[in-house]
């Protein structure tokens, strides 16, 4: 018996094609505006009503099928690219792309995207695959997908900022930021400089404080801020919104700016990084100071590892140093050591550091908030029940209990006597389960300041994390010159900071057309310039032997 009509058309490799190809537009369109996913389904089923409507890859007048390459193909994949990075981080940030690409990717955690990535990428070919047969089988698309290809080229925002990247060639004045650049200096120290820990909480922003949105997830660490100065009004610029990013923003007063064609070899790991600027472990190192940074995830990722070892820091901990040190070796995530672990590995790293004489310093760096789920560890889920591996919330929540458990366990111990300690977002989270919500309004960032001669207050500050090295500095009592290191100023101080003079749109748009503060950055990186200087002209030097070098015999007398 024969199968129904409609089951015979459907079987045609026609509707096959424009399924892909209607799955992915419902995808795009409801992933770039972050409309719900169920929305993709109209779209889909609107786009092939229009197929069936215009016969699309069966056109009444046929012609022979031509086996040809659509130049839409490459503008497609493109889109496809800037499709899975939107969807995946909320923000397509070039920079990032490019300085990891650069730094080096290697012991990427995060298994979770690896497989969307993957299945991005079969999506994709099977899109490519299903465009290719449509323009070869209907000649009206063969006429029409050239100028497709020019108008997704022209619209792709990835392809528009790297156009407005290459403004920067002809820009007016390209050295505007690198005049506001201020060499970090310390010109005074105190007689007892205080210890510090710098506790970097991944993406935990303060956005979170708003408890209509966010509960209580953010509670633990608001309670902290009781006996804190608590900076409210910390923004993001562009060129930090990643980890590397905000710490360099932070520890540099500088964004990160990749290093672009400066890199000395394109095909290598960065072998430095930012080496042409001090940053809080060369001016502490300078000092005396004995440098330690921690994290769980590996150094050889993104170049943190090179960067904490070039800038003044003594012990450089991240996966490979401390899984050897751990009771069960089992007990990790994609990425490395969950935070309970690693907080337990530093507080045996500041026992360390306080057998020793003088100052120290230690850097940590934490997980449980990455997004897009984070990890949070297992002394969380003992307390706050089963996770259900999608509410970051939950993960804000166990990132912010186990920060104040950890400083009130240091304080208990009498660990930290004369340390200021240091508590900030690396950066805002990326795309995250609360992601709605997060966005509906201005976003910033963790910064506070808990030490025996600050009185806890709140500050509201029109700032971003490049003000953190100075304010940093001020706090522990060293004096810099005018309040300001990079491009940063003491939120301590009453002088305005950039943000506050010129505003993040300003700044933003001076990131996207300058290179002089990029070149200074990389400074030693650059290739030398222009063609070598010609060889020096070979002089014939005669050296005289030592029978050149005898008396000649005296000439005879007549």
């Amino acid at each position: 018996m024969k199968p129904p009509n409609t089951l015979t058309h459907l079987r045609h490799p026609r509707w096959w094609a424009l399924l892909v190809i209607g799955l992915w537009l419902g995808f795009a369109v409801a992933a770039l505006p972050r409309i719900p996913l169920w929305s993709m389904v109209p779209i889909t089923g609107g786009w092939l009503l229009l197929a069936r409507c215009w016969r699309w890859g069966a056109p009444r007048t046929s012609r022979p099928v031509r086996r040809v390459w659509p130049w839409s193909l490459f503008p497609i994949a493109l889109w496809g690219l800037y499709v899975f990075l939107a969807n995946s981080f909320g923000k397509v940030d070039l920079g990032a792309v490019f300085f990891h690409l650069q730094a080096g990717m290697e012991e990427h955690g995060g298994g979770e995207r690896i497989i969307a990535a993957i299945l991005y990428t079969l999506s994709m070919v099977l899109l490519l695959a299903s465009f290719t047969w449509l323009v070869r089988v209907d000649h009206r698309w063969r006429l029409t997908e050239r100028l497709l290809a020019l108008a997704l080229l022209a619209g792709n925002p990835m392809l528009y900022g790297i156009g407005q990247r290459g403004v920067a060639i002809v820009t007016d004045d390209g050295a505007w930021l690198d005049r506001q650049y201020v060499e970090p200096v310390i010109l005074d120290a105190p007689r007892d400089p205080p210890n510090l820990l710098l506790l970097y909480l991944e993406s935990l922003e303060r956005t979170y404080t708003d408890r209509e949105r966010f509960g209580e997830a953010y509670a633990h660490l608001e309670a902290l801020g009781e006996k804190a100065v608590v900076f409210e009004g910390v923004r993001q610029v562009d060129n930090t919104g990643w980890t590397m990013a905000g710490m360099i923003a932070s520890q540099c007063g500088t964004p990160l700016m990749p290093a672009g064609l400066l890199h000395d070899s394109q095909f290598e790991p960065l072998g430095k990084v930012v080496p042409g600027v001090d940053c809080l472990g060369d001016l502490l190192a300078d000092k005396g100071y004995a440098l330690s940074y921690m994290g769980g995830a590996s150094t050889r990722f993104a170049g943190k590892g090179v960067f904490y070892r070039d800038h003044g820091f003594d012990r450089v901990l991240g996966r490979e140093e401390l899984e050897p040190r751990l009771e069960k070796p089992g007990y990790m995530n994609s990425w490395g050591l969950y935070d309970d672990t690693l907080y337990e590995l530093t507080v045996e790293e500041i026992r360390r550091l306080e057998r020793q004489d003088g100052p120290w310093g230690l850097v940590n760096l934490s997980i449980t908030g990455h997004a897009p789920h984070g990890y949070p560890a297992r002394d969380c889920r003992e307390r706050q029940g089963e996770f259900d591996g999608v509410d970051i919330l939950y993960s804000v929540e166990c990132s912010a209990w186990l920060a104040r458990r950890l400083v009130e366990r240091l304080e208990d111990e009498g660990l930290l006597e004369n340390t200021l300690v240091v508590v900030a977002s690396d950066h805002l989270t990326m795309r995250v389960s609360a992601w709605e919500q997060l966005v509906t309004g201005e976003r910033d960032n963790t910064f506070m300041l808990l030490g025996e001669q600050l009185e806890p207050r709140r500050l509201e500050v029109e700032a971003s994390t490049m003000d953190l090295l100075p304010t940093m500095l001020e706090a522990m009592g060293f004096v810099i010159d005018w309040h300001r290191a990079g491009l940063g100023v003491s939120l301590l101080s009453a002088e305005p900071t950039l943000v506050e003079e010129h505003g993040l749109d300003t700044l933003n748009a001076r990131l996207r057309e300058e290179t002089a503060l990029q070149e200074r950055l990389w400074e030693g990186l650059a290739p030398p310039q222009g063609p070598p200087p010609p060889p020096e002209p070979v002089v014939e030097q005669v050296v005289e032997t030592p029978e050149d070098q005898a008396p000649e015999a005296p000439e005879e007398l007549p």
